[in-house]
């Protein structure tokens, strides 16, 4: 069986793997951290070599809008021409796809043990998947089965707006109106929207600011060695609840919600006693609705990966 190279590109971080279309299992996982000087050609070229392997076909998923032959990534330098890309790698093909196009593709090869529910009842396959995560940035994407094959629709959910509901929301959102002016979603639900909301929150009580990163803070939350941080981690969960919420009512997502990205499943403990579906379910009149649809973790190392080679393989098909 043919070995299908597959790749998952994000802001920080690229991780390649060989994917086997007949097991459905990745192997020969590579992950490199992305710098000024990363070359996305040679940063592929490297890792082939290292296997060993020639391959025919590949597929990358990449975290920002795909729209034409010039891909131009959101969160880091790196952009590069499609075609140029698949003849300098000698490819057959090249399937280029957004990353939370990936996420959503993996979700019908994810195994019990890849997943944490949060809520909710059995979901209704008859309805659609919706699936997002916070990582670099925000991700969102959302899935239909249409019988014969999946269709994932990506798009770019992570830049809308994040609505508030009483005054104490309203004051942290005015600290980051200050910092950006139009706020989105991304700017709360990200690794950089933890230190972004860390920050409102001691202009808010009056202390001084300090450098921080969101590993930090996740980690002193989970200590409970600083209140600020345990308020930070709070409100993170209260604005995934909301927002996940909004993304199950757009499209009626009886078919489960699921939450990916690198940032939740480190504190999944915190995460399931935090307001999360408290703040998922409050949707006046249709929270009757909301309480049913049930909300999953994707604890699947690679996801991204995962999801490639499947849309691969449901392209080869």
């Amino acid at each position: 069986m043919e070995k299908l190279l597959v790749a998952d590109i994000g802001g920080t971080n690229a991780r390649f793997a060989l994917y086997d279309s007949e097991s459905k299992t990745l192997s020969n996982i590579e992950k490199f951290t992305i710098t000024a000087e990363t070359v996305l050609p040679q940063l592929i070229s490297d890792y082939l070599k290292q296997s060993s392997l020639k391959v025919q076909r590949a597929c990358l998923a990449i975290a920002c809008p795909i729209t034409g032959d010039k891909v131009v990534m959101t969160n880091n330098h790196i952009q590069f021409s499609r075609s140029e890309l698949q003849s300098a790698l000698n490819l057959k093909q090249l399937e280029v796809i957004n990353d939370f196009t990936a996420v959503a593709m993996s979700v019908p090869a994810l195994q019990s043990d890849d997943i944490e529910q949060i809520g909710g009842q059995q979901p209704n396959t008859d309805y659609p998947i919706a699936i997002y995560g916070a990582g670099t940035g925000l991700g969102v994407a959302h899935l239909v089965e249409t019988g014969s094959q999946w269709l994932s629709f990506s798009g770019e959910g992570g830049h809308v707006e994040l609505p508030m509901i009483n005054q104490y929301e309203d004051q942290v959102l005015e600290q980051l109106r200050i910092k950006f002016g139009r706020v989105s979603a991304e700017r709360f639900l990200s690794g950089s929207g933890l230190t972004n909301i860390y920050e409102a929150l001691t202009v808010i009580h009056n202390q001084k600011i300090q450098e921080i990163s969101a590993k930090e803070i996740v980690e002193n939350a989970l200590q409970g060695d600083c209140d600020l941080c345990v308020e930070t981690l709070t409100l993170f969960c209260t604005f995934m609840g909301r927002f996940g919420g909004n993304l199950a009512l757009t499209l009626n997502t009886q078919g489960g919600v699921y939450i990916a990205g690198g940032i939740v499943p480190r504190f999944i403990d915190f995460f399931k006693k935090s307001p999360f579906r408290q703040n998922f379910d409050n949707k006046g009149r249709m929270s009757s609705l909301l309480t049913t649809i049930p909300v999953y973790v994707i604890v699947h190392p690679d996801p991204g990966l995962l999801g490639a080679g499947m849309y691969l393989q449901q392209r080869l098909s």
